[in-house]
């Protein structure tokens, strides 16, 4: 057990001190997401009822394609330096080996995401009360986003142009998180009880911390084969 957190941790520590050296591209999610963000109210107006009402989803629809954006960061570097190779060949389960780059890849991508929503929803009219569920709501969802992506960067790792079929193969799984965490929102905004979709939420982040590693550790296998 103590060699496999080493692992974990090793692995993790790795992805994050890369991701430093390369500022400029790992911020680029979080840029992208904040300009969708603030771009929305001058292509609907600047109307505050209207801008309040879009808030939820557009935060969550502006999150999900920043991470789509940045999902490549999983595996492909790894895969075109022969690092990923030797991952595969490590004594550590692949799956504990994969949930350590997911967790890195949400603290380089999600977090940001997270920290940064609750500002541009102020700037656009969503009542201060919605924003505690708005920020729980992401910590619950992002992680999930990370982990589905995983599967499908797994999936296509190989391939020159996958990023693409990564879309393809993901939105449709993303749809649920998209749907509980902006519902969630909404309905706090209104005065509504959110415990449901919180709840959902989390057993969504329960599901897929438990079998996104092994789906994606799987995959890995298949397309390095």
């Amino acid at each position: 057990m103590t060699a496999s957190w080493a692992a974990f941790l090793v692995v993790m520590r790795r992805d994050l001190t890369v991701a430093y050296r390369r500022r400029s591209e790992a911020v680029l999610p979080v840029l992208f997401f904040v300009l969708v963000v603030t771009l929305l109210p001058l292509g609907i107006g600047p109307e505050p009822r209207l801008l309040a009402t879009l808030a939820p989803g557009a935060i969550w629809v502006a999150a999900l394609l920043a991470t789509l954006l940045s999902l490549d960061g999983i595996f492909k570097p790894d895969f075109e330096d022969g690092t990923l190779e030797q991952l595969m060949l490590a004594a550590q389960p692949l799956a504990l080996l994969v949930s350590a780059k997911v967790t890195a890849h949400w603290l380089i991508t999600g977090l940001p995401l997270t920290i940064s929503a609750p500002i541009l929803a102020l700037l656009m009219g969503l009542p201060a009360d919605a924003l505690d569920t708005l920020l729980l709501c992401l910590l619950l969802g992002t992680p999930v986003l990370s982990l589905i992506g995983a599967i499908g960067v797994a999936l296509t790792v190989g391939l020159r142009r996958g990023g693409m079929l990564v879309s393809l193969l993901v939105l449709p799984l993303y749809v649920p998180v998209l749907i509980f965490g902006a519902g969630a929102v909404d309905a706090a905004a209104m005065g509504s009880p959110v415990a449901a979709q919180v709840s959902i939420l989390a057993a969504l982040l329960a599901l897929a911390a438990t079998l996104a590693p092994l789906a994606a550790a799987g995959a890995l296998r298949v397309s390095l084969s």
